[in-house]
């Protein structure tokens, strides 16, 4: 089946065509560069994995509860709504709010493809450009393995959130070349790996357990090199340019706050888009979610040097400041080890049950001797 013909409202138009500007950049100089961004180039060449073989794609998920997520995380959850709905609306509500969120998943992951790709193009450097590529195929895998999902599992895809894509719009159309970092490894990058992991630490179904924490293996090797390269790169800004960027930081982080709601989920359901904001703005879930949202976002800013009195401001204006003494690196290790570890759980079981074949079998030839 057509994805065309999954949509709930289809597209405005079967491409999107962003003009970019900016040029390509050559680097004849064949050294080394820098250690510690060819030894994440390595890791990248390492660390390649193929979607149908380390996912269990055989693991049935209920179209009707396809992430396990409790009904407190849906909006309309002791609303009047709510109370109205029969057992399987209430089903349908749970899948059209996975299916809203992993389509911003896969939107996502395009763009960071498109934008890894940019950065090919553009930045100065060869070692950045080595790991850059090796990014370009992890985000192809990503939405290869969400695009799977979406198709196979939910049957439902929803249209590219207007202000995800006006953001994605605002990083391509840039020219400077460090703007694809810090719009797509910074901020969309940064929200996507929390939204990610909520759902991988509170879904109880496997499949989408599993294609979210090595989604998030990948990506964070891609938030380390945003953050080494844009590091290196802010430290020779003067502060009238680093507070270029900090605007656009400022104005990316509100817009995805206040704009990332799933509202065209209510509209679905009936519920005028007036009122599915108020409910969105009153839901303890969003207020949460929100905050967690942000989790990976403000201590990467930090970090990179992009910390000015206004941006500041801005993060207290929205809850957030004190994140930004986050420890980054132990939220990375952390994503690495739930998806080494869940290897690790997956093949002792295969194991297990290849050991219990094997018994069964030679005990079945012992009774027949």
């Amino acid at each position: 089946m057509s994805t065309h013909d999954l949509y709930t409202t289809a597209p405005d138009a079967p491409l999107w065509e962003v003009p970019a500007s900016g040029a390509a950049r050559f680097s004849w100089d064949y050294d080394d560069g820098r250690e510690r961004l060819l030894a994440l180039y390595q890791k990248g060449k390492d660390k390649q994995w193929d979607g149908n073989k380390r996912i269990d794609w055989s693991l049935e998920v209920d179209p009707l509860d396809p992430l396990g997520m409790p009904d407190d995380a849906l909006t309309l959850h002791g609303t009047p709504h709510w109370a109205k709905m029969t057992d399987r609306d209430r089903g349908e509500l749970r899948r059209h709010y996975a299916s809203w969120q992993f389509s911003q998943f896969l939107h996502g992951e395009q763009g960071a493809m498109v934008c890894a790709a940019r950065i090919v193009e553009s930045v100065p450097d060869l070692d950045a450009k080595f790991y850059s590529a090796t990014q370009a195929m992890d985000e192809a895998r990503h939405a290869e393995v969400y695009g799977r999902f979406l198709h196979e599992k939910i049957r439902m895809l929803y249209p590219v959130n207007d202000d995800l894509r006006a953001l994605l719009g605002d990083t391509l159309r840039d020219s400077r070349w460090d703007m694809p970092y810090l719009g797509m490894q910074v901020l969309i990058e940064g929200l996507a790996l929390a939204a990610f992991g909520m759902i991988r630490d509170t879904t109880d179904k496997p499949l989408p357990k599993q294609i979210l924490a090595y989604v998030m293996q990948d990506e964070a090797r891609h938030v380390a090199f945003g953050r080494m390269a844009l590091r290196d790169y802010y430290k020779q800004l003067s502060d009238a340019e680093l507070r270029e960027r900090e605007e656009f930081v400022i104005e990316g982080c509100y817009l995805m706050r206040d704009r990332l709601r799933g509202v065209e989920v209510l509209e679905n359901f009936g519920i005028g888009t007036r009122e599915a904001q108020e409910l969105s703005e009153r839901s303890p879930f969003l207020q949460l979610f929100r905050k967690l949202l942000f989790s990976r976002i403000v201590p990467c800013v930090k970090d990179i040097g992009l910390w000015g009195e206004r941006l500041r401001r801005a993060y207290v204006d929205m809850g957030v400041l004190e994140l930004g003494d986050s420890d980054l690196n132990l939220l990375m290790t952390r994503d690495e080890e739930v998806a080494e570890q869940l290897d690790r759980d997956r093949f002792a079981a295969e194991e297990r049950a290849r050991v219990a074949e094997v018994e069964e079998a030679v005990a079945q030839g012992a009774a027949g001797e």
